[in-house]
């Protein structure tokens, strides 16, 4: 296997917009792989996403359009997966070219909905892809401040640390330090509860409780967070790193965060449906409370956060009666 060889980016997104800006920090070429042919077609003619990070400019030269999922996969030899998590199986539906010898990198800060399977699990029990094939790609870093160029942090983490190292090092540039883990699931688990717990941060935002209280619910949440994955994948590990307690921060607190947003916008008054139709943008953290609380039936995990969110969200609980139940469980 050649690490990385021809790079792919799969999904036309912020996040896969930003990535792609990343992987050209080194790479002379890419190809990418949008589902609609109009996108492409206003991409090249514009030279940026015509629908996010529009600020964004790409040298047309450098870039390999592909609106067929078949033709990019045979073209590649690293595939990075940057779509949401609830679209990632129609886009895989139409894929009749073999994977399972290429090098997967997951960037999906979510779990497959109805398998709820972490994306690198998806992978080696539907295609056959050996897990020392697949990467996670993960960190506080949203789309927006890797557009910028503002200085971000990512952890490529795969079983085997010497592939980790290759990706990691093609990615690193002037405003991108990397590092590696072999922490693969629990990273992955991390990446979803913090969407989770940033519903919840702004849930409560949204109900005007103050900087107090959402330091007192992060403080809880990194607690939460370490019950569960060391429950669901037993593993030495450190949550204050970057990648698990860092990540949890932005997306709790800052403006660019989508669960964020759609939490307050819930803490608001507003239901889930109309929420989702404003943000026009994929909240993970709505299926991923799903997910997770349908993987901690069997687990038993402790999460009343997780539990709070939940009962909002599908049991349609009054967000004021259901946090201040919350506020009474935590220390």
């Amino acid at each position: 296997m050649k690490l990385p060889g021809r790079i792919a980016i799969i999904g036309g997104g912020s996040w896969a917009t930003a990535i792609a800006k990343m992987v050209l920090a080194q790479a002379e070429t890419i190809n990418w792989y949008m589902r609609r042919e109009d996108r492409i077609t206003d991409f090249k003619r514009l030279r940026h996403n015509p629908a996010y990070l529009t600020g964004v400019k790409f040298d047309m030269k450098r870039i390999n359009f592909f609106s067929n999922i078949n033709d990019v996969v045979k073209e590649s030899d690293t595939l990075i997966l940057a779509t949401p998590s609830p679209y990632l199986k129609s886009h895989l539906k139409r894929l009749r070219t073999r994977i399972r010898d290429k090098f997967i990198i997951t960037a999906i800060k979510g779990i497959v909905p109805d398998d709820n399977l972490i994306v690198s699990e998806y992978f080696t029990k539907e295609y056959g892809v050996p897990p020392e094939n697949i990467a996670v790609l993960a960190g506080p870093c949203h789309a927006e401040e890797v557009a910028l160029e503002r200085l971000s942090y990512i952890t490529i983490a795969c079983p085997d640390t010497d592939k980790a190292g290759v990706i990691a090092q093609s990615l690193a540039s002037s405003f991108i330090k990397t590092s590696i883990s072999n922490d693969v699931a629990g990273i992955e688990y991390s990446s979803v509860l913090k969407n989770v717990y940033a519903i919840a941060a702004g849930i409560c935002s949204g109900l005007k409780y103050g900087d107090n209280f959402q330091a007192v619910l992060m403080s809880n949440a990194v607690q939460e967070m370490h019950h569960f994955l060391k429950t669901v994948h037993p593993l030495a590990r450190n949550v204050d790193e970057s990648v698990y307690l860092g990540d949890l921060l932005v997306t709790g607190y800052s403006n660019f965060s989508r669960n964020r947003t759609f939490g307050t916008m819930i803490g608001k008054g507003y239901s889930v449906k109309s929420a989702q139709i404003e943000m026009e943008m994929i909240a993970e953290g709505y299926y991923g409370t799903k997910c997770i609380k349908e993987i901690n039936k069997h687990l038993r995990v402790n999460m009343p956060i997780l539990d709070a969110v939940y009962n909002i969200l599908y049991e349609r609980i009054s967000p004021t009666i259901e946090i201040k139940l919350l506020t009474d469980s935590l220390r």
